[in-house]
């Protein structure tokens, strides 16, 4: 804000220019000041300077306001014994039911909202954050196992077979299975226990990775879990994403056109379709994650032989015929680590999908 002498000599300068030949916009340009104010100054000459008011403005309460009382009875409202679990939303229709207003509903939700109690109301409890499961990785065989419990189909509707299946995660080979008529903990603890003991896992040397199903948490399986010193991880309620290998495992036994188109008999009959599914998955299936070797295979550390064989192949083949490559020929690269739920996106298996020319 200018003083009175400060905008005479500003008057008296713009003046000068103008009559120098210079316009009167470009000149307040150069100045950063508006033409607009020059000429409303030189209309009223405003002797007195600026008679604007203080751009400091006075708070004024909103006639609407609620007073203090006013406020205290819709907080009692609010938190009575029969609005205590409802929301505003709730709250506003049943008083105009019976003939009642307090307030607006956004009111209610801006005082609920100063007052901090804008939160879960209801009787059910509040939803609960689940943070990612702990990050697995795996270098070899009989390190990380990953199981869960797959519906089979019997002829009784509503009546199912349970698939129990563990698989290891670095070489996605079936490690132990079993078909049962119930979902059970012990029976799940059983299987466990046969597993380690047919691959000599000694105790702190596996760490199992399952969902939240109840045979996962029962105390049986728990107490089996501790006694072979096997450490577990569990998966976010309802992520299907935090055990994707069984997952994927499940979807290519139960698509593979093996599948009986009518459901099972019994359990042996069960039984007999995952020990021939199980046997192909593990010695014949070409795993595509861990570049087209079969589970057993790698296993057994035989993959990397075969991943360099494969390679002098398609070597050959290049310097036999180079005109038929535009790129580098296919590259049958080992994988060396797998993991499951990484802490950074950025960790991902390297994919072996590459098309030669």
């Amino acid at each position: 804000m200018m003083s009175v002498q400060q905008r005479q000599n500003v008057l008296r300068l713009l003046s000068q220019a103008c009559a120098d030949g210079a316009r009167l916009s470009p000149a307040c340009r150069q100045i950063g000041l508006s033409s607009r104010s020059v000429q409303r100054w030189q209309r009223t000459g405003e002797p007195e300077g600026d008679q604007r008011e203080s751009g400091k403005r006075r708070y004024v309460c909103p006639p609407n306001k609620l007073r203090e009382d006013e406020r205290q009875g819709v907080m009692a409202t609010l938190n009575s014994q029969a609005f205590k679990d409802l929301p505003p939303s709730q709250i506003v229709p049943r008083l105009a039911d019976t003939g009642v207003y307090v307030a607006s509903e956004s009111t209610m939700y801006r005082l609920l909202r100063q007052e901090g109690q804008l939160a879960h109301r209801r009787l059910e409890r509040p939803a609960q954050k689940r943070s990612k499961p702990r990050a697995l990785a795996a270098t070899g065989p009989d390190q990380v196992f990953c199981w869960d419990i797959t519906y089979l189909p019997t002829q009784v509707r509503g009546q199912h077979f349970y698939l129990y299946l563990f698989e290891d995660l670095f070489s996605r080979k079936i490690v132990g299975w079993q078909v049962f008529d119930c979902e059970s903990a012990a029976l799940a603890g059983q299987l466990l226990s046969d597993i380690c003991l047919r691959h000599g896992i000694a105790p702190g040397q596996l760490t199992v990775h399952s969902d939240n199903g109840a045979p996962m948490k029962g105390e049986t399986m728990l107490a089996t879990m501790q006694r072979l010193g096997v450490a577990h991880t569990r998966s976010r309620p309802a992520v299907s994403n935090d055990n994707p290998y069984v997952e994927s495992a499940f979807r290519t036994l139960k698509y593979r056109p093996q599948l009986p188109v009518t459901p099972f008999e019994n359990l042996l009959a069960a039984r007999r379709w995952v020990t021939d599914l199980a046997h192909w998955y593990n010695h014949e299936h070409r795993h595509s994650a861990i570049n087209f070797v079969t589970p057993a295979q790698r296993h057994a550390g035989l993959d990397p032989a075969l991943l360099n064989a494969r390679t002098e192949v398609y070597e050959k083949a290049r310097q036999a015929n180079p005109q038929r490559w535009s790129r580098q020929a296919r590259q049958w690269t080992h994988v060396e680590v797998v993991h499951l739920n990484p802490d950074t996106p950025q960790i991902k298996e390297p994919q072996h999908t590459q098309k030669s020319a």
